[in-house]
């Protein structure tokens, strides 16, 4: 019991680093980038390329994958999603043309992976950096274990922190609340969407560098996968509450494990669309959620 918990907790910490830089942009600026799940992707492939040809440690290929991430998402603000904004008739518009969008964007980076790896999974081994196992009684954790949640306890508490006491996450707040009212009050979106687009970016990065030294390879379609848990434990948590983030990913990690332990673990990917289906038709508005939902 102990070990599984052990193991829920630690994916719940890479759903939550997955899911935190897509619930920060969804529930602030408004956009539902489904193009995230091929920025994990492909900064853990950038990485992977660079470590390839030079053995780096952790710290230094969790670096690579996270400024990747952080400007592959940057990038795909300036260059797609910002000019779909300024060209859109209205709001609704725009949010579906970026949803689209998204969709089309994501493919470039997941063919690009393809055919580099002939559609194989890759990983890091070649860095310095290796696994250990540590045996306590009848629980075996891992060194890398014990690193996605310490980055999930302390990335998930101080993102947490800063949307709620910071300036720039008082800012962010209220973009979503009311982002005309924001502009007139001094407030920059389009900075502050790219900040929120780089932070995405990273957290998703860091998430794709940690799940694969945690797996010891992923392959170029895993970031869609990886998609639909996020979008679960967001609907789950409550769209605009990052403590909703935090316990949507863990109950999913939970939900999931125990699946896969007590059954044949065929069903462990229908339960995603299950709790989606259920928290919709229950509680809309997600455990943390407002009744009338609010990007906050």
């Amino acid at each position: 019991m102990v070990q599984d918990l052990l193991n829920s907790l630690t994916l719940g910490s890479i759903y939550l680093l997955f899911a935190l830089g897509m619930a920060l942009v969804w529930g602030t600026i408004g956009i539902l980038n489904f193009a995230h799940g091929s920025i994990f992707m492909f900064a853990t492939f950038v990485a992977y390329l660079v470590t390839e040809r030079v053995a780096l440690p952790l710290p230094a290929v969790l670096i690579v994958a996270s400024l990747t991430g952080a400007v592959l998402s940057v990038a795909v603000q300036v260059l797609a999603f910002q000019p779909i904004m300024r060209r859109a008739k209205n709001q609704h518009s725009a949010e579906l043309q970026i949803l689209i969008g998204g969709i089309g964007i994501a493919a470039v980076p997941i063919a690009l992976a393809q055919r580099a790896t002939l559609s194989n999974p890759f990983g890091l081994g070649q860095s310095t950096f290796q696994v250990q196992i540590y045996e306590i009684g009848d629980v075996r954790v891992s060194n890398i274990m014990i690193i996605i949640l310490l980055a999930g306890l302390i990335l998930g508490g101080g993102v947490a922190w800063w949307v709620k006491a910071s300036r720039q996450g008082l800012a962010l707040r209220a973009i979503g609340v009311n982002d005309e009212v924001a502009s007139i009050m001094g407030i920059n979106k389009q900075r502050l969407a790219l900040s929120t687009m780089a932070l995405g970016g990273a957290l998703a990065g860091l998430a794709g560098a940690l799940l694969t030294y945690y797996l010891s390879a992923i392959t170029p379609e895993s970031g869609d996968a990886l998609l639909i848990k996020a979008f679960a434990a967001i609907v789950l948590g409550g769209l605009g509450s990052i403590a909703g983030v935090i316990a949507g990913s863990l109950i999913l990690a939970l939900s999931e494990t125990m699946v896969l332990t007590y059954t044949s673990g065929t069903w462990v990917n229908a339960v995603s669309f299950g709790l989606i289906f259920l928290i919709l038709v229950i509680r809309p508005q997600g455990i943390f959620g407002r009744k009338e939902v609010v990007r906050t």
